[in-house]
């Protein structure tokens, strides 16, 4: 196992390659880390409060229940990454690419994501509240029991995604792609969205309309 010294002595002296290290429960707060390969390195558990990613390498890596909350996460690779239990709250990703990533019960409020691909990634009971997630591709994501009370999703594609049991209250989903995706038993109560939206969705059956109603 990599000592958090080591890995920031080695980084600093120009190495960026890390992949497949053991870094499990490290203190990495604060960290420069951009352009680091971590591909495959186990970072369970650890505290990368605030630490820069930016064009990091994090392909298939183990970051399960780790702190990335506030974290810059720009063009990183987080394809078929662990982030299970992950806290990424106020944390920013760019163009990071998560597809295949696994997310569940992580804890993304008030993140920022941008342009960032979360095709059929498993968000099923994330925490999303008060997120910012402009332009960003969920088609067919698995948002079922998603808390998205009071986030941003504008012009967010959410073709085919299953938000079934999700809470959207207050939610603006402004220019958002509704198509075919399933929205029963969803809270809309208080959410930016039009009729035009609704009428793409595949199922309303139970859900909380925005003024309040109960859809048959």
């Amino acid at each position: 196992m990599m000592e958090a010294k080591e890995l920031i002595r080695r980084y600093s002296a120009g190495k960026r390659d890390f992949a497949g290290a053991t870094l499990s429960g490290v203190n990495l707060q604060g960290a420069d880390l951009r352009g680091a390969d971590l591909e495959g390195a186990n970072l369970h558990e650890a505290n990368l409060h605030e630490a820069n990613l930016s064009s990091a390498n994090l392909e298939g890596a183990l970051l399960s229940t780790a702190v990335l909350s506030g974290a810059t996460l720009f063009w990183a690779n987080l394809v078929r990454a662990d982030l299970q239990g992950a806290d990424l709250r106020g944390a920013r990703l760019r163009a990071a690419d998560l597809s295949e990533a696994r997310l569940g019960r992580a804890d993304l409020r008030e993140a920022w994501l941008s342009e960032v691909n979360l095709e059929r990634v498993d968000l099923s009971g994330v925490v999303l509240s008060g997120a910012t997630l402009f332009w960003v591709n969920l088609i067919r994501a698995d948002l079922r029991g998603a808390d998205l009370r009071g986030a941003r999703l504008h012009e967010a594609d959410l073709e085919g995604a299953n938000l079934e049991w999700a809470n959207l209250e207050c939610a603006n989903l402004k220019g958002a792609n509704l198509s075919k995706a399933n929205l029963e038993c969803a809270n809309l109560s208080g959410a930016n969205i039009t009729d035009e939206q609704l009428a793409q969705a595949k199922s309303l059956k139970g859900a909380t309309m925005p003024d309040g109603t109960k859809h048959e």
